[in-house]
């Protein structure tokens, strides 16, 4: 049996992205949803930094990282992000989960 993957994107828009990324972002949230081994897919910005989003992410194995990371959405997102932002990806697998 596979472990559930926490997945946590802080995305940081470049100058004058802030826009673009947010119509970025959003355009993943459905699809993301719709996967099968997707169990979150949410979107948060932060208050004190309105440039800065962050994606909590929640699959329920490996393998449906796997298939998210292979989806057309995805792949679009990869070739668009660099340009809107500075990214930092936290992959984490659980310990004390409830």
């Amino acid at each position: 049996m596979s472990n559930p993957v926490k997945i946590v994107a802080i995305l940081t828009a470049k100058p004058g992205k802030a826009d673009a990324l947010n119509a970025l972002i959003d355009g993943m949230v459905g699809p993301s949803r719709a996967e099968p081994g997707n169990l979150r897919y949410d979107v948060w910005r932060e208050k004190a930094e309105p440039n800065r989003f962050v994606l909590d992410e929640l699959y329920a194995s490996d393998e449906a990282v796997a298939a998210h990371r292979a989806a057309p959405h995805f792949q679009d997102y990869v070739g668009k992000i660099g340009d809107l932002a500075d990214r930092l990806l936290v992959v984490c697998d659980p310990l004390a989960v409830a």
